[in-house]
């Protein structure tokens, strides 16, 4: 007995994250630094470690087919990289064009100034004010990295957008990037022209996804982009590793609430996590889970028992189907209406109205994870690897009207981001019960790989301070007024 009751006080000083994405263990890292080298971490995934970051082969060369763009803004993806040494990829020169379904309605020039002209030709002001408007949502968004560097934590997504942006932020949430633009003054026919083939290629929707998930989308559109040489999935293997977690490769089934007594004789609730793994299923106790994949449903199946009030399986809302389609083929070019000759045609990503009878979201030829050496981008007329994204699977006669010929063609269905129909007048909640918390709640305000690495420095801290009762540190507001005068 006295053998058992030891071996259940080591397993309970172990909190669980479930689901090794960028979220899970972005989230296994920042408990290493909360809790410290004590604690035996374990990190449940069913699948590929990455989650919705995954390359695929196609001929020599690994491609992106998941999450593919970082902002240089966003701190806490540098961190990583720098902190596992990991290299940013070589950058490759690429151009842009807009397609209305009959033809391109803007070709990216090499020169900035006739890019400019053109621009303020057709829309005015319209693009000078949008990099504006967006600016000042993400010198608000930065707040976030103080708060969370002073140890600061938030109790639901709405707390950590209004310490971020105030009401703004909450209003962003619960109206469309439609109405907000037109609201800040910006016209129909710039919004339609190039907003929404913005939010077609990030979110494969149109501009009635809610206004926050637009501006985190109109970023995206920003220069100095960047992706992680080899994948980005490596991330999520190197935060793993670095927090020095056990991949335990097994799919949960079931979350159970269970009361024991503790020495000081009140009653103590732990998680007993059921999982069905290689060698069939098992369960072990917990004090601390994180839940890293969505509750949704198409996503995930976990059931919870024992708790009141009761934990649904399932948060309404669905996830959006993007399909990524690789084509390493020749690319029909005169399919987008244009008369230039493929040779000269270099434009590497297309971006798509929301025309009548549109099949496709985006249309970008693909640079390898990896640039070898004197890697120079080819125009059109070579073979080369393309990715489409669209909402449903290509047809053989859609693929036959945009590529001449292919030798190889590989689909890859996601459920990629929530689709979004403000207004969200209620995200999920972090806290599912004392110590069972929800990372993935973040993505109905907005679906990105740094939306996650937010949640997973929050929920660790949230996870910290809940545990030692230091509720000095949680939904702290202004602070950024009071640190000025710290500083």
């Amino acid at each position: 007995p006295s053998s058992l009751t030891n071996r259940v006080q080591i397993l309970l000083q172990s909190p669980a994250v479930v689901g090794a994405g960028i979220g899970g263990t972005a989230t296994a890292y920042y408990l290493r630094q909360e809790f410290g080298p004590g604690v035996k971490i374990d990190v449940f995934e069913s699948g590929a470690v990455g989650g919705r970051l995954e390359t695929v082969k196609v001929g020599d060369y690994e491609y992106e087919v998941g999450g593919s763009i970082i902002h240089p803004l966003n701190l806490h993806m540098k961190h990583f990289v720098d902190r596992l040494g990991i290299s940013p990829r070589k950058d490759v020169a690429s151009k842009m064009a807009i397609f209305n379904g009959k033809e391109l309605i803007f070709e990216e020039s090499d020169w900035f100034i006739i890019n400019f002209l053109r621009f303020l030709w057709r829309y005015g002001f319209n693009l000078i004010r949008m990099q504006m408007w967006v600016e000042s949502i993400l010198d608000k968004f930065m707040r976030i990295y103080q708060y969370q560097q002073y140890g600061y934590s938030f109790s639901s997504v709405e707390k950590l957008l209004h310490a971020m942006g105030g009401d703004g932020f909450l209003t962003l949430m619960n109206q469309t990037l439609e109405e907000t633009m037109i609201g800040e003054g910006f016209s129909q026919v710039f919004i339609n022209d190039l907003v929404e083939p913005i939010t077609r290629v990030n979110y494969g929707q149109s501009v009635r996804i809610n206004g926050f998930v637009g501006a985190v989308s109109l970023a995206g559109a920003d220069s100095g982009l960047w992706a992680v040489d080899g994948g980005n999935k490596r991330v999520c293997s190197g935060l793993l590793y670095n927090s020095k977690s056990d991949l335990i490769p097994a799919k949960v089934t079931s979350i159970a609430v269970k009361v024991r007594p503790s020495k000081s004789g009140a009653a103590a609730s732990f998680y007993e996590v059921n999982y069905i793994g290689e060698d069939g299923a098992a369960h072990s106790l917990y004090d601390i889970v994180i839940i890293a994949t969505p509750l949704h449903s198409g996503k995930s199946d976990i059931t919870f028992s024992g708790f009141s009030p009761p934990i649904p399986s399932h948060y309404p809302g669905q996830f959006h189907q993007t399909v990524a389609t690789l084509v390493d083929g020749l690319l029909n070019v005169s399919f987008l209406g244009t008369t230039a000759a493929a040779s000269d045609f270099m434009v590497s990503d297309v971006l798509t109205t929301a025309s009548e009878g549109s099949i496709i979201n985006s249309l970008s030829s693909l640079d390898p994870v990896h640039i070898p050496p004197g890697y120079k981008p080819t125009p059109a007329s070579h073979k080369k690897v393309w990715k489409v994204f669209s909402s449903d699977p290509l047809t053989q006669e859609q693929l036959k009207n945009m590529f001449l010929s292919w030798n190889s063609v590989s689909e890859t269905r996601w459920l990629a981001y929530p689709a979004y129909s403000p207004p969200q007048r209620k995200t999920p909640p972090f806290i599912l019960h004392s110590r069972l918390y929800y990372l993935n709640a973040v993505e109905w305000a907005a679906s990105a790989m740094e939306m996650s690495a937010i949640s997973a420095r929050n929920l660790a801290l949230l996870a910290h301070h809940r545990w030692n009762e230091q509720d000095g540190k949680i939904d702290q507001e202004d602070l950024h007024t009071r640190l000025r005068g710290e500083l």
